[in-house]
């Protein structure tokens, strides 16, 4: 009715010309009509109200009388608008008139508010009905006429939300008539189980919860409504974790001015709060589903950034200017290790997240069918870890909040949780009936409605769960566990270890499924693209087509194993299936993170280092992928001497300028018809992740990845070596051709020397009990051996060009787009087509004819720049 009364005057946009004021009299007769218009509708609305009828109809006749007054006043002041009296009583009128307005406003809210509140009580009273109801149709015709209630409820209720304007009581109106929808469903079976089975004590307790639930939901409507809903902070749903808070918190307390600094006000502060970190911290590195090596890192972080507290805290004692460098320093150090303290933390909270959220339905399944046997004793035991598992969910998901900045993912994370947590109870009840009386169709019902409720419930919790971490972690996570588990799956084929080779399999499907599952979800929130087809291809190879030929693996190992006389089965190719699936998420994470910074794949670094092959127990790991103290090769040429460093950073610079020449070169072409431009760019990115391994960085982790890079590009200078000798065969010029043959030459040549030079690696010597990293020589003979290649790949680009155009005479102009390569030049840049002149310029031009010059087509080349590089 609000919106109603509001929405009368406004008749859609004014056709009249914008910051100009109306004639006088015009605007006395809108307001006049507006008021008129407003009237019918109030009229109308107190006809129509039961309990403010009096009230309305008093307010209508008062927006009358003050619409008269206002009527003559304008009219009045629009004959004499010079007059300040005639102003005075105009703008006093115009008070009262809006005065009367809103008493009409509020009174009509009002109205809507109790009409709604009637419909409640009538709700309440055809759920009391249905409450009190003695047999089994007495129930069915009480539960149909408080359905045919609760669709009016939800209709005006619905009205309602929409016209409040708190964004918290929209909110509470909305999960109230959810809960009621969700929990009338529930109703009738509860209710239905409880008269057929009276005598069965869980029947009483799963229709007191739901009744409950339906109250508790019809008081939500009512509290929204009169905007007296309690609070997020008074159920405890509000704010982000409680871990990450503090972090934040110490974060922007450690920055202080060293003038201001007092030991005694400041450092007990900060070591206390670093210590509360360090507490929460630790009872999740303590926690079952955290690994040993999950739970050292941690350790191993607090240590750390207690100490750099330390550090800082004595640079501030120690320091009278107000911005010392070594502070500044100091200060930089301690927020990174903080950083990759909640790094590992995020972690840690993923392992119990995978462990925990896998095949979350199993535990009900096995309730239910020892429900429906028949044996109660069965229910009660696998109800108490039915129990647990429900335990586990809520308090994984408190521990996900914990540590996440989603102040709203967090809010719907909890409220799930709580939901869980209440639902739990009632869900056992149900499988306790349904085990008292396994025959009862009303029974089997109940229990159904129940698991149901509960799948919808953990799914929501799911979801609200994924919203507040990172798929990041997650892929991270989920590659490591599948890694583990399937060398588990392994050990188990060889030992002959059926059970654990049957669970450990159902994991990693469950494990895969996830993965599958999340990564296609997180591709919906993207654009159609390039990105998004690449991420979708890995996913649907590793659906269709690895996880069925494991599965395959799976079942052909569990019957050889468990036949009464072992049968013979290829072990290699299960060995090969379960790598498959590892190489598969692998593939997957890998093409989720091709559009991250390499700020954003810092946090990653460590996982890539604990990448390692899936191998049978008897396997051997060949010397150049050998690990020192638990770190990759790539790991390793980062510790090397800072003397060594600056010296490989000269090389690689070197290396920079004749990548930024292959750049320049590559860019002028347009690459689609063209492999030539296609293998040159490839070629340059498998270099330039060469040359980061010897800085420490990049996606090649062992010497063995640097031996395949250099496999690859071998094999892209093949296939570039052929595409340029059919352009050579097709050319008439003979210097041209043997220029072009001689620049293939260099690269079948460099291409020998960096495969020679791949197997680089540092080398660890212990004097003295102290490990020292060299590499120097073996780094820069790489970086050189790319640098010459480089170099010789721009030079046979530019000679396959100039090639392509020498035969243009015998083919004809057609030559250059042969079937060998498609040269076409890159559509430039939109500029205007008419460029404007100045005056003066166009009058002093002078053209003239100059004689023609003979340049060198490689020459000519050189000198065009494209604007775009790859």
């Amino acid at each position: 009715k609000v919106t109603t009364l509001v929405n009368t005057s406004n008749k859609g946009p004014s056709g009249k010309k914008k910051g100009r004021s109306k004639k006088a009299h015009v605007l006395a007769a809108s307001v006049e009509q507006a008021t008129q218009n407003f009237l019918e509708k109030g009229d109308q609305i107190a006809k129509e109200s039961q309990d403010l009828k009096e009230e309305l109809v008093a307010a209508v006749e008062d927006v009358r009388k003050q619409g008269e007054t206002m009527r003559v006043a304008s009219s009045e002041f629009a004959d004499d608008p010079c007059s300040s009296v005639k102003r005075g009583t105009m703008v006093r009128a115009a008070r009262a008139l809006l005065s009367a307005v809103t008493r009409l406003l509020i009174l009509a809210d009002m109205a809507d508010v109790m009409r709604l509140l009637s419909h409640l009580k009538i709700v309440e009273e055809a759920l009391e009905a249905v409450k009190n109801a003695t047999n089994e149709q007495d129930l069915a015709n009480r539960f149909k006429e408080f359905g045919k209630e609760m669709v009016k409820l939800n209709y005006v209720a619905a009205r309602r939300q929409q016209e409040l304007k708190d964004p918290h009581c929209r909110d509470e109106m909305a999960a109230a008539r959810g809960a009621l929808k969700k929990n009338a469903t529930m109703l009738y079976t509860a209710s239905q189980a409880f008269l057929r089975h009276p005598d069965v004590a869980a029947t009483r307790a799963n229709r007191d919860y739901v009744f409950k639930q339906v109250q508790e939901a019809i008081a939500g409507i009512s509290n929204a409504a009169q905007a007296t809903s309690p609070t997020d902070e008074n159920k405890g749903h509000t704010g982000i974790g409680e871990l990450a808070a503090a972090l934040n918190e110490f974060d922007n307390k450690i920055i202080l001015d060293p003038l201001t600094f007092s030991e005694a006000r400041f450092r007990p502060s900060l070591e206390e709060r670093l210590e509360s970190i360090i507490s929460g911290a630790a009872l999740m590195a303590d926690s079952s589903c955290t690994r040993d090596d999950r739970r050292e890192r941690i350790v191993a972080e607090c240590n750390a950034v207690r100490q750099a507290l330390q550090d800082l805290l004595s640079e501030y004692m120690n320091n009278v200017s107000p911005a010392p460098r070594a502070v500044c320093v100091l200060i930089n150090a301690l927020y990174l290790l903080v950083c990759s303290l909640w790094s590992q933390l995020r972690k840690a909270v993923m392992d119990h997240i995978s462990d925990s959220f896998l095949e979350t339905n199993v535990p009900l399944l096995v309730l239910i069918e020892a429900a429906k046997s028949g044996n109660e004793k069965e229910v009660k035991e696998y109800a108490q870890v039915f129990r647990e598992h429900a335990n586990k969910l809520v308090e994984v998901a408190n521990l996900a909040c914990s540590i996440s900045n989603n102040e709203e993912g967090v809010k719907l994370v909890r409220m799930a949780a709580t939901q869980i947590d209440s639902l739990c109870p009632q869900v056992i009840n149900a499988a306790l009936t349904l085990a008292a009386r396994p025959q009862s169709k009303v029974a089997q019902d109940n229990m159904d409605v129940f698991k149901d409720q509960w799948e919808k419930q953990v799914r929501v919790l799911t979801e609200a769960v994924d919203d507040i971490t990172s798929v990041d972690d997650f892929l991270s996570v989920s590659e490591n566990h599948i890694l583990e588990d399937v060398n588990k799956c392994v050990i188990a084929l060889q030992e002959g270890d059926v059970d654990t080779l049957d669970r450990t399999a159902g994991a990693i499907r469950g494990r895969a499924a996830r993965v599958i599952h999340i990564i296609n979800a997180e591709m919906e929130n993207y654009e159609t693209g390039v990105y998004t087809e690449k991420v979708l291809e890995a996913t649907k190879l590793l659906s269709e087509t690895v996880m069925p030929r494991f599965a395959e693996q799976v079942e052909v190992a569990i019957e050889a194993l468990s036949a009464n006389v072992p049968q013979p089965f290829e072990e290699n190719e299960f060995i090969d299936a379960s790598r498959l699936v590892y190489d598969g998420v692998r593939d997957i994470r890998k093409a989720v993170l091709m559009i991250r910074t390499p700020e954003e794949l810092e946090d990653d670094s460590d996982f890539e280092q604990e990448d390692y092959d899936v191998r049978s127990r008897t396997s051997v790991q060949t010397e150049d992928d050998q690990l020192i103290a638990g770190q990759s090769a790539r790991a390793i040429m980062a510790q090397l001497p800072q003397e060594e460093k600056a010296k490989i950073a000269e090389q690689v610079e070197i290396f920079h300028q004749e990548k930024s020449k292959l750049d320049a070169e590559v860019a002028k072409w347009d690459d689609s018809g063209n492999d030539i431009i296609v293998l040159a760019k490839q070629m340059c990115m498998i270099m330039m992740e060469m040359t980061d391994f010897t800085r420490g960085k990049g996606p090649l982790k062992n010497t063995s990845d640097v031996i395949n890079a250099a496999k690859k590009i071998a094999e892209a200078g093949s296939r570039m070596d052929k595409l340029a000798r059919a352009v050579a065969d097709q050319c008439p010029d003979s210097a041209c051709k043997q220029d072009l043959l001689a620049y293939l030459q260099r690269i079948a040549l460099y291409c020998h020397q960096l495969n020679i030079c791949s197997k680089v690696k540092a080398e660890v010597q212990n004097l003295g009990g102290e490990l020292i990293v060299s590499g120097l020589d073996s780094a820069t003979s790489l970086i050189q051996a790319a640098k010459n290649l480089m170099n010789a790949v721009v030079l046979t680009v530019k000679a396959s060009y100039v090639a392509s155009t020498k035969y243009q005479k015998v083919y004809g102009t057609a030559a250059v787009n042969s079937p060998v390569v498609s040269w076409k030049m890159k559509a430039p840049e939109k500029k205007p087509l008419v460029k404007r002149e100045k005056p003066e310029e166009y009058q002093t031009r002078v053209r003239r004819g100059s004689q023609k010059k003979h340049i060198s087509p490689v020459q000519a080349l050189s000198e065009f720049k494209a604007m775009d590089s790859f």
